[in-house]
C-alpha cells in the first residue's frame, strides 16, 4: 500500500475560491436569512437552495456534479471497482411465490436488470411475464412499488414511482388479459392498496401541494375508496375529513375475508389510533378501538368477528392479543402470545401463528396454534435473520428467507403439517460464505450502556490497525438493523475490508425502551454509541481513524453528520447519504413533521430548540476545522428527506473546511430516497463511494486481503 498525496490541478477550472477553504470549490453564494428562536438569532446563508424549482438551484447542482465527477472519474481504480461489483451482482435472484387466483406469482431478476420482473405460472400454464417494470421507462427510473389483487385474483392494481419520488400512480388491469381497464389513479403517497372483495380498493394520499410536490409540507393524510368503473373524482373519502385533527399517516387494512376495514391514524412515526368498520353493513360506523397515540397496534389476522392484534400497549417488547368486534377496546383484550424479555415480530399463515423473536439481534422462531399453545421452535440453519413465514390460512407450504452478513439469502419452504423445512431456492453467486466470519461483541458507550456490534470480514485478516473499515449505523425510529447480506458489502469484504454494524439506541432491537433512549432529549446517546463503537474498533486494533469510514443514510445520514462535526478526528472518510441535516427546519418539508416523535422540533420549546441546535450537523460546522474526506450523496427527486439538507450542509463544509480532505456532494438525477433505484445507478453510485473511500484512505490501487 502506498500513501498518496492528492493533486488538485484538475479542479482549477473553478476559479472562485471560498473564504476559508484551501481547495477551490465551486462558488456558492450567500444570501443570509436570520431566524429568531426564543431571542436567539440563527443565520441561514443557503436558504435559497431549498427552492428545488429555481434556475439558480439547478445551476448549483450542475456545477457541483461537474466538480464531483471530475474528481471521482480520475480515481485510478474506479472502473475496476465497477467491474467487480457488476460481476458479483450478476446472478439470478428470485423471491418467494405468492398465490392469487389460480396463479403463483413471484419476482425474478436475471442478474443485472434494472428492476425485478413479476412472473406467474399455474398448474396448466408455463411461466410468463406479468409485469415488466424495465419497460415502464427507457432509463429504468420508473419502478413497480406495490401490487394488489382483488379477492378472486381477476383484477390487479399496481403502483409505480417515477424518478424515485414517493408520489405514486395506481394502474388497474384485468389480471387475465393484463390490459388496463380504466384511468390511472394519480397523486397517491405513502399508501397500500387494499381491495374490498372484487369491487374496488382503499388507498391513501395527501391533497396535492400547490407549490413544489417534492418539498412542500404534506400534513393531512386521507384514506379513500375507489370503486372500479368510476373516475377518481368520485372516490369516497373514508377518513381524514376532520381538519381540526390532522393525521400525517393514515392507512387501511382489509381482513382476508373482506368483512372488516381497520383504519390506523398517526400524527407521527410512532403511536396510532385504531378504528374498525364492518364492510358487510352499509354505512356502518367506524368503531374506535384505541383513541390515543400511546401505543403502536395493528391487525395480524381475524377469524370472522375475532381479531388478533399486535401491540406494544403496556408491552414495550410487543405481544399478540385477542379481542372481538363487539368489545374491541383495550380493556377487553386478552393476551394470546404474551410479552417476553425479547422483542416480538409475529406473522401468520397455514392456520398457525409464528412468533419471531430478536435475541441479541439474531432471530429465533416459535410456532403457535389457534389456542395459543407454543408448538415449539422452528430450527434455523444458523445465527441470522428470518424474513417471511406468512401466507393464507389454507396454505400448507409457507416460505421464509434466511440470511446474515456473509450468507446470501436462501429461500426455504416450510410445511405446516410435517414441520419440516427444505431449500426452495439457493443463489448461485460467486461468493464463498465459508471464507468469512461474523463476530458479535458488546462494548460500553460513554454512559456505561452495553451496545452490541457485529463485525464481519474475511477469515484470517490481521488486526494491525490498518484494515479499511466501514462503520455503518442508523439508530432511530424503532428500526432494527438485522444481519442481512448485501452484494455491496460482499465486495467491500472481498477486498479485505471490515464491515461493522453497532445496534445503537434509538433502534428497535431491544424494544420500545431502547427506542426511547435515543429520541428527543436523548438523541445524543445515539451519537455517543456510534463514537464508542469506533473507539472499540481502535482499541482492538481492528482499524484506526486513518482507515475508518463512517456511513449511514436518512436518519443514519444525520448520525454521520452529527458525529463528523462533533468528532472530526474520528474517521478518515464520512459518507452521509440522503441525510436529515438541518434539524431546525426538517419539519417544514413534505412529511417531515411526522418525525417529531423521534426528534422534537425547534418550534415546540426553547429547551428543544437549544438541544436540536447543539447537534444539528448544518449548524455545527465550524470554521478552520479539518473535517474527514466527505462524499455527501442525495437524489434530486428525494421528497422524503429533501435534498436541500445535503445542499446546505455541503455548502457549509466547503466554505469552512480546513486542509486537503475533499468535500464533495454527488446528486443523482431522477432519483429519490433510495427505493426503486435502477441497478445500473446503484452500481455507479457505489463504484464512486468505494472508490472515494479507498482513495482517501491512501490507496493508489485496489487493496487485496492481507
Amino acid at each position: 500500500m502506498k500513501i498518496k498525496y492528492i493533486i488538485w490541478s484538475f479542479v482549477l477550472i473553478f476559479s472562485c475560491k471560498n473564504e476559508s477553504s484551501i481547495i477551490d470549490y465551486p462558488k456558492t453564494k450567500k444570501i443570509p436569512i436570520i431566524d429568531n428562536y426564543y431571542q436567539t438569532s440563527v443565520i441561514d446563508n443557503y436558504r435559497w437552495l431549498e427552492d428545488d424549482k429555481s434556475k439558480e438551484t439547478n445551476e448549483w447542482i450542475k456545477s457541483q456534479n461537474e466538480y464531483t465527477f471530475n474528481y471521482l472519474n480520475n480515481i485510478p481504480f474506479k472502473e475496476e471497482i465497477k467491474k467487480k461489483i457488476k460481476s458479483l451482482w450478476n446472478y439470478e435472484k428470485i423471491t418467494s411465490p405468492f398465490k392469487e387466483g389460480e396463479y403463483d406469482y413471484y419476482y425474478k431478476n436475471d442478474g443485472l436488470q434494472n428492476q425485478y420482473i413479476l412472473y406467474r405460472k399455474s398448474k396448466s400454464t408455463e411461466e410468463e411475464v406479468f409485469l415488466n417494470p424495465n419497460k415502464f421507462s427507457e432509463d429504468g427510473t420508473t419502478s413497480l412499488r406495490g401490487v394488489s389483487f382483488s379477492k378472486n385474483g381477476k383484477l390487479c392494481a399496481y403502483s409505480i414511482s417515477e424518478g424515485g419520488s414517493d408520489w405514486r400512480k395506481i394502474i388497474i388491469i384485468d389480471a387475465l388479459s393484463k390490459k388496463i381497464i380504466e384511468d390511472t389513479i394519480r397523486n397517491v403517497k405513502f399508501s397500500g392498496i387494499q381491495w374490498k372483495n372484487n369491487d374496488g380498493f382503499f388507498y391513501s394520499s395527501y391533497d396535492k401541494p400547490k407549490g413544489s410536490e417534492l418539498s412542500e409540507m404534506t400534513d393531512q393524510h386521507k384514506l379513500y375508496y375507489h370503486k372500479i368503473g368510476t373516475s377518481q373524482d368520485e372516490d369516497l373519502l373514508i377518513f381524514g375529513e376532520n381538519k381540526d385533527e390532522k393525521h400525517r399517516y393514515v392507512s387501511g387494512n382489509v381482513t382476508d375475508d373482506g368483512k372488516y376495514l381497520f383504519i390506523s391514524a398517526s400524527k407521527s412515526t410512532s403511536g396510532n389510533k385504531l378504528y374498525v368498520k364492518n364492510l358487510d353493513k352499509e354505512n356502518s360506523p367506524k368503531v374506535n378501538m384505541i383513541d390515543n397515540y400511546d401505543s403502536d397496534t395493528y391487525l395480524l389476522e381475524n377469524d370472522d368477528d375475532e381479531f388478533y392484534l399486535v401491540t406494544n400497549l403496556n408491552a414495550p417488547n410487543k405481544k399478540v392479543i385477542k379481542t372481538n368486534y363487539k368489545n374491541p377496546q383495550s380493556k377487553y383484550w386478552k393476551d394470546f402470545i404474551p410479552e417476553t424479555e425479547n422483542v416480538l415480530f409475529p406473522s401468520s399463515g397455514g392456520g398457525y401463528f409464528f412468533a419471531k423473536y430478536m435475541i441479541n439481534v439474531v432471530n429465533k422462531v416459535f410456532k403457535y396454534n389457534k389456542k395459543g399453545k407454543n408448538l415449539g421452535e422452528i430450527k434455523l440453519p444458523s445465527l441470522g435473520s428470518v424474513y417471511g413465514l406468512s401466507g393464507e390460512k389454507e396454505d400448507l407450504d409457507l416460505y421464509y428467507t434466511f440470511t446474515n452478513y456473509h450468507s446470501p439469502g436462501i429461500i426455504y419452504k416450510y410445511n405446516v403439517n410435517s414441520k419440516k423445512s427444505e431449500i426452495y431456492w439457493e443463489p448461485e453467486i460467486d461468493f464463498k460464505s465459508s471464507d468469512y466470519i461474523s463476530n458479535q461483541v458488546f462494548f460500553e458507550s460513554s454512559d456505561g450502556t452495553k451496545i452490541p456490534m457485529i463485525i464481519t470480514h474475511k477469515k484470517g485478516i490481521k488486526y494491525d490497525g490498518k484494515n479499511p473499515t466501514i462503520l455503518y449505523g442508523y439508530g432511530g425510529f424503532n428500526i432494527s438493523l438485522n444481519p442481512s447480506f448485501s452484494v455491496l458489502n460482499a465486495f467491500w469484504m472481498d477486498q479485505g475490508g471490515v464491515y461493522a454494524v453497532p445496534n445503537l439506541r434509538g433502534g428497535g432491537e431491544f424494544g420500545k425502551e431502547w427506542h426511547l433512549a435515543g429520541t428527543k432529549l436523548n438523541k445524543q446517546n445515539v451519537f455517543d454509541d456510534f463514537i464508542s463503537a469506533a473507539e472499540y474498533l481502535f482499541k482492538q486494533n481492528i482499524t484506526s481513524n486513518n482507515f475508518l469510514a463512517i456511513r449511514g443514510g436518512s436518519n443514519g445520514g444525520l448520525l454521520v453528520g452529527a458525529v463528523m462535526t462533533q468528532r472530526p478526528d474520528i474517521a478518515k472518510v464520512a459518507l452521509p447519504a440522503v441525510g436529515v441535516l438541518d434539524m431546525l427546519r426538517y419539519h417544514k418539508f413534505t412529511a417531515g413533521a411526522g418525525w417529531s416523535y423521534d426528534y422534537g422540533t425547534s418550534d415546540e420549546s426553547e429547551e428543544m430548540f437549544k438541544y436540536l441546535k447543539s447537534y444539528s450537523p448544518l449548524h455545527n460546522v465550524k470554521k478552520d476545522v479539518n473535517y474527514p474526506s466527505t462524499l455527501i450523496t442525495t437524489g434530486d427527486h428525494d421528497d422524503r428527506v429533501v435534498p436541500a439538507h445535503s445542499y446546505k450542509f455541503a455548502s457549509e463544509l466547503q466554505e469552512k473546511n480546513k486542509g486537503l480532505n475533499p468535500i464533495f456532494i454527488r446528486i443523482e438525477t431522477k432519483a429519490g430516497h433510495g427505493s426503486g433505484t435502477p441497478v445500473s445507478k446503484i452500481i455507479d453510485l457505489y463504484s464512486d463511494i468505494f472508490g472515494f473511500t479507498f482513495y482517501n484512505m491512501g490507496y493508489n490501487v485496489l487493496p487485496k486481503t492481507k
